[in-house]
Parts: C-alpha cells; structure tokens; sequence
C-alpha cells in the first residue's frame, strides 16, 4: 500500500469541511494538530484526543488519527504531563492528528447534530443553534411520543457506553417541533433560540442543572443523550468518507467517557 500524502488529505478535508471559514472557539486548532513523515495509509477517528484512543489507532495500524476534540481544549500549557505522554505517543508512531470542531457540526450532511436526526429518522427542516455566522444543529417537525423518543435516545447512548436523561415530561407528551445540538448543547443561548422558536422538546448531549429547571418553565423537555455519544455519528461518517474517496481503510476508537 502506497498510501496519500498528509497534505492532500488535509487539504481536501479542509474544503470539504470549510475549516478556515468556519468560526469556532481559539483552543479548538481545527485542522493538522499534528504532522507525521507519512504517507497516510489507515485512517482512526475518535470523538476525543487521549491516550486511549491513541493507542487504539496504534493498535489499529492507524498513521492518521482524525477527532472531533483536538489536544489543545485547555489551551497554552507547558507539554508535561497527560499534554506530554499524548504527543509523545503520537510522535513516536508517526501517527499524524486532524481536528475538527464546529466545522465538522456544521457540515450539512456530516454534522453531528444532522446524523443523530437522521439515526432517530427525523426530517431535519431548517438550522439550529447559531454561533456566530454558523449553525451547529438542526430542527424540525414531527409527532411522536417524546417518551418513545427517549426511549430511542436512551438505546442509542447505551450502545455508545453512555445513557441518557430526561427533564420532566407528561407520559403523553407528544414531540412535534424538535431541535438537536449535539454535545454540550443546552445553554442559555440555545434555550433561548428553542424557546423563540416553538420548539418543545431538544435534544443534546449534556447541558447544567439550570437548564432543566428553566425547561420546565418554558414548556420545553430536554433530552440529555450524552456529550461523547452524540459526537461519535461525524467523525465516524467523516473517516468512512475519506476511506471511500483515497482508498483507505479505517476504523472507529471507541473510548466512552460516560457523559
């Protein structure tokens, strides 16, 4: 196997996800985190940077590791410690690390918050959650049973290592004007936009006590599924779509961290 060079590869993954338009928060580095010598010859993904998933793409034969939380989240630090032992394993094995934040949530057809709609077979009508110039999620309607849907939210999060939560929900409660935001998702933002909306029930990974409590009051249930199992459809998506366009194999590190 000849393999692709790492720069092509970026390349492509930056068009294709609109890495330096895209606005996202300063620690996020989207993009090449991490060089190799290379080429590119198996592809990992995982929803985050550690030494467990990167000893899962060694184990794998893996030589590019793409994530959706990079290394740098708490920003400038000195290179010790955990910051020192991920780095160091990456460059010992030659093992190159791409990172893709909000451009990856704010793909059309490889975001987070799109797929998870699609897995619960919702019709994704118009964008969600603004940030800035961009929207990371997506909205639509329906009529279900916003318990049944938990109940598929709640299945989903298992099989990810998770489980998933509910703010509090009449069991006849019906869902028809539905929002999804992956990952940490319910802030006070996100509330607002839902509320000014008509969206009853949103659907995210994690949000503060507050956020239920404050749901409640707006008539809005909130569906926690789980920050790591709603960040696991995109990167997963995006791996098999580059192993589809260069001719690579590839794999998904699973490392639940049970939020």
């Amino acid at each position: 196997m000849t393999g692709v060079p790492l720069a092509t590869i970026a390349a492509h993954l930056d068009a294709l996800l609109r890495t330096r338009e895209t606005p996202d928060y300063a620690n996020a580095l989207n993009g090449v985190q991490v060089e190799h010598r290379g080429p590119v010859t198996r592809i990992a993904a995982a929803v985050d940077t550690s030494q467990q998933t990167i000893h899962g793409a060694i184990d794998a034969g893996a030589n590019l590791l793409l994530v959706h939380h990079g290394l740098f989240w708490q920003g400038l630090q000195p290179l010790t410690g955990p910051l020192f032992a991920r780095t160091r394993l990456l460059i010992e094995h030659d093992i190159a690390l791409y990172s893709s934040h909000l451009p990856l949530d704010a793909h059309e057809t490889l975001g987070n918050s799109v797929l998870l709609a699609r897995r619960l077979a919702l019709e994704p009508g118009a964008p969600f959650a603004q940030f800035e110039n961009i929207h990371v999620g997506v909205r639509g309607e329906c009529d279900v049973s916003t318990h049944e849907l938990f109940e598929q939210l709640q299945l989903f999060a298992r099989s990810c290592g998770g489980s998933a939560r509910m703010s509090a929900a009449p069991a006849a409660r019906r869902t028809r004007r539905w929002a999804i935001c992956s990952g940490a998702g319910a802030s006070t933002a996100t509330l607002r936009e839902a509320v000014a909306l008509g969206v009853d029930t949103l659907v995210t990974g994690e949000g503060p006590h507050w956020s239920a409590v404050d749901a409640a009051e707006y008539g809005l249930v909130i569906i926690y599924a789980g920050h790591y199992a709603t960040e696991t459809l995109g990167v997963g998506a995006l791996a098999e779509r580059l192993a589809r366009e260069f001719r690579l194999p590839c794999s998904f590190v699973a490392a639940p961290t049970g939020l």
